[in-house]
C-alpha cells in the first residue's frame, strides 16, 4: 500500500492577528485526475509516468516499448498491488492520445496555499490511476483521516480558528480534478469511514465525469480496424485491462442502436476490445455510488467545447458523435414529429460532456478544455472563492469564451488546422502556438473565416509538445496541448 504524506516544507505560521481575513482553518486535500499522478516502479526505482520533459514524452509514446510497464499484470488484476507507486502530483505538462493534455497541478496547489494558514493544511494525494476507483477511494479515505487529525494538532490550526468569525474546528475540503472526483466520492462512502462525511466541509470537483465519458470507449476501440497512429495504439494496449479506464466508461444511455439509445453492456465493451468483467465491475461500482452524498459539493464544469456524447458500434469499431439524446421528465426520449429520437449538441470540456459532470445545481460553467479546468485562471478563481468559504459559485452559464477543436497529434513540419466555434467576430480574438521547450517565443496564428468557422492553419516545426492558446475578446483563455511527432506514422485530425 502506498503511503500518502505531505511533501511540502511547512511555512512559519504567522501570529493570528497577522493572518489575512480570508484564511481558512480547514484542511485541503488535492486529488488529481487520470494520468495526473507520477508513477514509478518500486523494485527498480525507475520512473514510469510523469517525470521528465518533452523528450521523455516523445520517447514514451513513439517507441514500441515506451510505457509498456504501465500495463496491468495478472497479480495487479487479482488485487496484489505494490509493483507501481504513486509519487506525487503532475508537475510537468503531459500528453495522452484522445485526452490531449494533462496540465501540472502546481498552479492549483499554489492558489490553495494563499487561502490556508500553513502549508501543513494541504495534502497532495497522488494515486495509481490504473487501479479501480474504489481501491483508490479507500486509500484516500485513510489519508484524509490522518491528514485531518494531524492538522487539528498543528499550532497553525489553533491560530486560524481564533482568527475566524466562526471559530469551529477545522474540517476537510476536497479539491478534485477529473477522475479525482470519483475517487473522492468513493472515499466518502459511509460504509468505509462513517464519520468522514461529517468531517468534510466541502467538495470541489473540476470536470469530473460522474456519468462517464465516451472517450473511454473510443480509447478501448483504438487500433481495431483502420490504421491509427502508434501513440493511440499504445494507449489502447495499456487501457484494455486497466480497471481505472473502465471506471470512466459512460454510465448513461449513450449507445445508439437503431431508433433507440441504450446503456453499454459488458458484451459491448468486450466487442470493442475492453474487458467484460471490468465493465461489469465498473457498472456495479457506479450503481453503488449513486446515494453517496458529497457535502457542500460545487462543480466547476467546462463548456462550449465540442465533446463526444454518444456512440455507435459496428463490427467492433466505434464511431463517436458530438450530440446525444435527451429525456423528458418521465424518462422517455425527446422525439421529433416523425417519432424519431432527437439528438442535441450540449458540448462540454472536450472530454466530459456538460451534463455528465454535474450532480447538483451549484455549478460554475467555464469555457475551458478538460486539461485546463484545474489550471486556468478563471477556474482557480472559482476554487479560491469556495475554499475561502464563499458560497458564490461563479458565472452561472457558459455563454462566454469559445470552443476549440484541434488535432491531438500532428506531424512535424506538416500544416494542420484548428477551428473555433461560437465565434461571431475575429476582432479582439487572438491565437498562438507555443513550443513548451521554448515558451517565451509563442508563434501568432492568423485566424480567418472558412465555411463560416473561425479557422487557423498552424505548423509545429519539430517533434515536441505544443500548446494552443486562444484569448477571446471577453477575457477567457482556452488552451489545448498538441503532440508533434516525426514522419512515419499515420496522423489524422481529431473529430471536429
Amino acid at each position: 500500500m502506498n503511503e500518502h504524506r505531505h511533501r511540502h516544507q511547512p511555512q512559519h505560521p504567522l501570529p493570528a492577528d497577522e493572518l489575512p481575513d480570508h484564511v481558512t482553518q480547514d484542511a485541503v486535500v488535492v486529488v488529481p485526475g487520470i494520468m495526473g499522478s507520477t508513477l514509478r516502479d518500486t523494485a527498480t526505482g525507475r520512473h514510469l509516468w510523469g517525470i521528465g520533459g518533452v523528450s521523455w514524452l516523445l520517447k514514451a509514446w513513439t517507441t514500441p516499448s515506451g510505457l509498456k510497464s504501465l500495463a496491468m499484470t495478472e497479480d495487479e488484476l487479482a488485487g496484489k498491488t505494490g509493483r507501481i507507486e504513486a509519487m506525487g502530483l503532475l508537475k510537468h505538462s503531459a500528453w495522452t492520445p484522445y485526452l490531449a493534455g494533462s496540465e501540472p497541478y502546481t498552479d492549483l496547489v499554489d492558489t490553495i496555499r494563499t487561502s490556508v494558514a500553513d502549508d501543513a493544511a494541504i495534502l497532495e494525494f497522488p494515486y495509481d490511476w490504473r487501479l479501480p476507483v474504489a481501491a483508490n477511494g479507500r486509500l484516500l479515505a485513510d489519508a484524509a483521516r490522518l491528514h485531518l487529525t494531524a492538522w487539528r494538532r498543528h499550532p497553525a490550526h489553533a491560530r486560524a480558528r481564533r482568527h475566524r468569525t466562526d471559530q469551529r474546528e477545522g474540517r476537510l475540503v476536497f479539491v478534485a480534478h477529473s477522475m479525482g472526483g470519483l475517487v473522492t466520492r468513493a472515499a466518502l462512502d459511509p460504509g468505509y469511514d462513517s464519520d468522514l462525511q461529517a468531517d468534510t466541509r466541502g467538495v470541489i470537483t473540476l470536470g469530473t465525469p460522474f456519468q462517464g465519458s465516451v472517450k473511454a470507449a473510443v480509447i478501448l476501440a483504438t487500433g481495431r480496424g483502420a490504421p491509427v497512429p502508434l501513440p493511440h495504439r499504445k494507449l489502447r494496449a495499456i487501457c484494455a485491462t486497466m480497471p481505472g479506464l473502465h471506471d470512466l466508461l459512460p454510465q448513461y444511455r449513450s449507445l445508439r442502436a437503431g431508433d433507440d439509445v441504450r446503456h453499454l453492456t459488458p458484451g459491448d465493451v468486450a466487442a470493442i476490445g475492453g474487458s467484460a468483467e471490468l465493465a461489469r465491475d465498473a457498472a456495479r461500482f457506479h450503481h453503488g455510488q449513486r446515494n453517496i452524498t458529497l457535502p457542500g459539493h460545487r462543480s466547476v464544469v467546462g463548456v462550449n467545447q465540442p465533446t463526444w456524447q454518444s456512440l455507435t458500434i459496428s463490427g467492433g469499431t466505434v464511431e463517436a458523435h458530438l450530440d446525444g439524446a435527451r429525456q423528458n421528465s418521465d424518462g422517455t426520449f425527446i422525439r421529433d414529429r416523425h417519432d424519431r429520437v432527437r439528438y442535441f449538441r450540449v458540448h462540454g470540456d472536450g472530454t466530459v460532456y456538460k451534463e455528465s459532470a454535474v450532480l447538483t445545481d451549484v455549478v460554475t460553467h467555464l469555457p475551458l478544455q478538460h486539461g485546463d479546468v484545474a489550471k486556468a485562471q478563471t477556474a482557480l478563481e472559482a476554487v479560491t472563492e469556495i475554499v475561502r468559504d464563499d458560497i458564490n459559485p461563479g458565472p452561472p452559464q457558459g455563454e462566454a469564451g469559445c470552443g476549440l477543436s484541434a488535432p491531438d497529434l500532428v506531424e512535424a513540419g506538416r500544416p494542420w488546422k484548428l477551428r473555433l466555434t461560437d465565434v461571431d467576430t475575429l476582432s479582439g480574438l487572438t491565437c498562438h502556438l507555443t513550443d513548451l521547450e521554448a515558451p517565451a517565443r509563442p508563434t501568432p496564428l492568423t485566424l480567418a473565416w472558412e465555411d463560416g468557422t473561425a479557422t487557423a492553419t498552424a505548423t509545429a516545426p519539430a517533434p515536441g509538445l505544443y500548446r494552443i492558446d486562444v484569448r477571446t475578446p471577453d477575457g477567457f483563455d482556452i488552451t489545448q496541448l498538441v503532440m508533434s511527432a516525426g514522419p512515419g506514422e499515420p496522423v489524422g485530425e481529431a473529430e471536429a
